[in-house]
Formats: C-alpha cells, sequence, structure tokens
C-alpha cells in the first residue's frame, strides 16, 4: 500500500495492530472496481429444457452415455463502494444462476469452462473494441463441489455414504477479474451484482449453493482499488457512510418495459422475486 494511500486511512483514534493474523492464508485477491467494467447483451440464448422434468431426463439420458456429468460455474467478484459483489445471471425474473455450466463429455476441464464462459458472457463481433474484449478468464481455486446423487433436484456438498456412483458432480471456481473486462450477456437474461451480504444466509431467495459463497469466500483477504489503480481499502475494513450502502444493482440486461437496465439498482417485488436454479 503507497504512503499516501496509508496517511488517508489514518484517523484521529488510530487502531490497536495486533500481531500479524495471516498464517497459511491464501494470497490478497485485488478487487476491481465495478466502474472498471463494460457491460453489454447479445443474441438470446434459450434454455435446452422447458421445464425441470425435461431437464432431468436430459441429465439421465448424458449419464447413461458418458457417466457423471461435469459442471462448472465461476464466482466473479468485483466490488461497489469497498464491499464484494459477485456477478450473478438472472433468468426469466425469477432464477439465480453463476456463469458457467455442464461440460461436453470430451471437454477439458479447465478449457472447457473457458469455452461455457465465453457463450455466456463474452461480446461477439465489433460491438466493443480496446482493452478488455479479448481477456482471456483467469480460472482459480475450487471454492466448492456440489455432488447430484440421484436424477432428482436436490445437491449437497459432501457425497452421501451410500452414494458410489453420483450423476452429477457441480464445481464452483473464484475467477479473478482483471482490472478491465467486457462482458455480454443474453437478452433474455440479466446480469446482477450482488453484494455478499445480500446473498449470506438468505437460502429463501437465492438457494443454499448461492447463499453459501460468502461461506466460501471468507478465507480470501482483500483489497479494494479504484478506478485510478489505488488502493483505498483493505480488509478488515472500515463502516460505510450511508450513501455508500452497496445495493444488487442490474448490470444488463432488458427490464420489464423492454428497456435497457443500463447499471441500475435492482428493485424487489413483482416477478424479481425467486429461488435459485439448481
Amino acid at each position: 500500500m503507497s504512503t499516501t494511500t496509508a496517511t488517508s486511512m489514518q484517523s484521529s483514534h488510530p487502531p490497536i495492530i495486533p500481531k500479524d493474523f495471516s498464517a497459511q492464508q491464501p494470497k490478497t485477491i485485488r478487487l476491481y472496481p465495478l466502474s472498471n467494467y463494460t457491460f453489454g447483451t447479445k443474441e438470446t440464448q434459450p434454455e435446452e429444457d422447458p421445464s425441470v422434468l425435461a431437464r432431468l431426463k436430459r441429465l439421465e439420458e448424458h449419464y447413461e452415455k458418458h457417466g457423471m456429468r461435469r459442471t462448472c460455474e465461476g464466482v466473479l467478484v468485483c466490488h461497489e463502494h469497498n464491499h464484494p459483489h459477485v456477478l450473478m445471471l438472472q433468468i426469466a425474473n425469477a432464477f439465480f444462476k453463476l456463469p458457467g455450466d455442464y461440460l461436453h463429455f470430451e471437454d477439458d476441464e479447465v478449457e472447457g469452462f473457458k469455452k461455457r464462459l465465453n457463450e455466456r458472457l463474452a461480446p461477439v463481433g465489433s460491438q466493443f473494441s480496446g482493452e478488455g474484449v479479448n481477456e482471456d478468464w483467469e480460472i482459480g481455486d475450487t471454492l466448492a463441489q456440489w455432488w447430484r446423487p440421484n436424477f432428482e433436484t436436490f445437491m449437497y456438498p459432501f457425497l452421501p455414504g451410500h452414494v458410489t456412483r453420483p450423476k452429477e458432480c457441480k464445481k464452483l471456481y473464484f475467477i479473478q477479474l482483471p482490472k478491465k473486462k467486457v462482458l455480454s450477456v443474453p437478452k433474455n437474461m440479466k446480469l446482477l451484482a450482488v453484494p455478499l451480504f445480500e446473498l449470506y444466509d438468505n437460502t429463501a431467495r437465492y438457494g443454499p449453493q448461492l447463499s453459501a459463497i460468502p461461506h466460501l469466500l471468507s478465507r480470501y483477504n482483500f483489497e479494494f482499488v479504484d478506478e485510478n489503480d489505488n488502493v483505498v481499502a483493505a480488509t478488515p475494513g472500515a463502516p460505510l457512510p450511508e450513501h455508500q450502502i452497496p445495493r444488487t444493482k442490474v448490470l444488463a440486461g432488458e427490464t420489464n418495459d423492454g428497456q435497457d437496465a443500463g447499471m441500475t439498482d435492482y428493485t424487489e417485488g413483482g416477478e424479481n422475486g425467486g429461488e435459485n436454479a439448481q
């Protein structure tokens, strides 16, 4: 941290500095501000299955041909007002999910995952140019593995003792976002930036997988960088002024009246509620 930044973070009542408490800690993660990223839309990507039953039937067919299905999803993190936000998709104003999808049976895990991320979020054609358009994905740590023991909707963060042939394994990976990135979301989806406190202990709205993300990220220390690459805050942080309270933001996608959302605060009500689609 620079001398200038360190000085600006001082107060008239400096804290008592404890002994070092970073043993066995993963590397500190640098988070860039939401305003560093460019968001757009691209052609609609309809869901492959019209119903939950159809999705489970397709899973069964996959298992019979290729064995356990491998699914990869990314936890993409940036910050707003020095609080971590996770980028996620909302489908049909109801279901929330992380970017990613199941791998084709012949694909390598990491390269296949990057291909799936590009299908969901990479810009197309000459819609954008400049820094961040062709930036590769930096796939980080595996944060969690969720197991589907049977051809049903339930998934577990452990493999039940009686299960020797799970039907699906879903892995969540931490993805370090670069300083600049251009993301395009299909028109039938919304891309949201959801603060960690909104996800925490909120299984009723986001389901068990997404509401567990704050737990998964708690192993990391963060440093928060502004648009000029200055470190402006770091774990453990400080209380926020009232006007800087983070809120979920719609980054891309259409509103109910068909207008482009354009990085607006996300409001609940109407059809905006929903559970996480597993």
